[in-house]
């Protein structure tokens, strides 16, 4: 996939705020402070496209971006970050959730983890979520710079073991968006699942 433009098109709270262009969509998800902006921000060839922060639990919709005028990248609010309110949390919740549920053109999920850390219960329970409603997962490992090669491949097989019958080599990506590392499989596995019959 060759990213030629890239804009922000719109931000949504519920499905009435949806795009009505019918668009394929790809969207990201993880939870917050796992890079999840940088990595849209970089596959995307743009410095501040999706806003990064300092403070975990900023992206709070559902923010539509245009890409190449004829697909549509979906930030979703980041989960599990414990210093927001209890309503707040239930409400961001329910926003994602049905937004996976609902949205007629979702191609794929982009799931974003951070290689440092393992799965949590949040991360199984959005994991089986996707799995019910057969959607397809990309899972990207983040902040790899952060760590040594081996520590690389530990981390991985910790995740092997976690996921099980769930773990698809074929959809593990480790990314940096430092070096930049696994830009071009991101962007290759997007594609595939973007224009896959």
């Amino acid at each position: 996939m060759i990213i030629k433009t890239a804009d922000f098109f719109k931000s949504a709270a519920s499905w009435k705020d949806y795009p009505g262009e019918g668009f394929p969509e790809v969207a990201f998800v993880g939870k917050s402070n796992v890079g999840k902006s940088s990595l849209i921000n970089t596959i995307l060839n743009r410095r501040r496209l999706a806003k990064t922060s300092s403070r975990p639990g900023r992206t709070q919709l559902l923010n539509y971006f245009t890409i190449n005028k004829n697909i549509f990248f979906v930030d979703l609010p980041g989960y599990g970050y414990a210093k927001v309110s209890k309503s707040v949390k239930k409400t961001w919740g329910r926003m994602v959730e049905d937004y996976l549920k609902d949205s007629e053109n979702l191609r794929c999920v982009v799931l974003i983890l951070d290689i440092r850390r393992l799965i949590t219960d949040a991360d199984h329970q959005l994991i089986e979520f996707l799995r019910s409603y057969n959607i397809p997962v990309i899972y990207v490992l983040t902040k790899s710079d952060k760590v040594s090669n081996n520590e690389i491949f530990r981390q991985k097989a910790k995740l092997k073991k976690s996921l099980g019958d769930y773990y698809d080599e074929d959809n593990f990506i480790i990314f940096s968006a430092l070096s930049k590392r696994g830009k071009e499989a991101v962007l290759g596995r997007i594609d595939d699942f973007l224009f896959s019959d």
